[in-house]
């Protein structure tokens, strides 16, 4: 990615330590974080390092997980209720599934538990309850269609 690519990319994020993690996560050398940005190196490294040891203290393992936050077998992380019944959900969490400031996430009670569901889980979960409900090889798309001209043709006629 270009240069300045990569600073429009960060520009929006309101502190530097914001910026140094959205650039890591895009893949950008350490060493061309700081550069980027006009910071030292070893305040990028600090940043990370630090994200690092906060994610190995939060989960609770010795090392940081080597799979993907959003696997189910994911030990689960301790959080607090705030005021008015706010959750902070965990940057390291945040970062895994690319959440942001913003976007929508879908609550559900299930078995006592409280699922988070990002828009693209919530879809999946629908769309298996529909193919619960539709034989194997039936397009509901084709259906929708077939329908839809048999009425054009039928008010053709009218």
């Amino acid at each position: 990615m270009a240069e300045s690519d990569l600073r429009a990319s960060v520009e929006h994020l309101p502190t530097t330590s914001a910026k140094v993690r959205a650039l890591a996560a895009q893949g950008v050398a350490r060493a061309e974080i700081a550069r980027l940005l006009g910071i030292r190196y070893q305040q990028v490294r600090n940043v990370l390092e630090r994200d690092k040891a906060r994610e190995t203290k939060l989960t609770g393992l010795s090392e940081p997980p080597q799979r993907p936050l959003h696997d189910e077998a994911a030990p689960s992380v301790k959080v607090r209720l705030g005021p008015d019944g706010r959750v902070v959900i965990p940057a390291s969490i945040r970062e895994a599934l690319g959440l942001k400031e913003g976007d929508v996430l879908f609550a559900r009670l299930e078995g006592g538990e409280i699922k988070l569901l990002t828009p693209e889980a919530a879809m999946r979960r629908a769309q298996a309850i529909v193919r619960q409900f539709v034989p194997e090889g039936v397009s509901l798309v084709d259906e929708l269609i077939a329908d839809r001209r048999r009425e054009a043709a039928r008010e053709m006629k009218e």
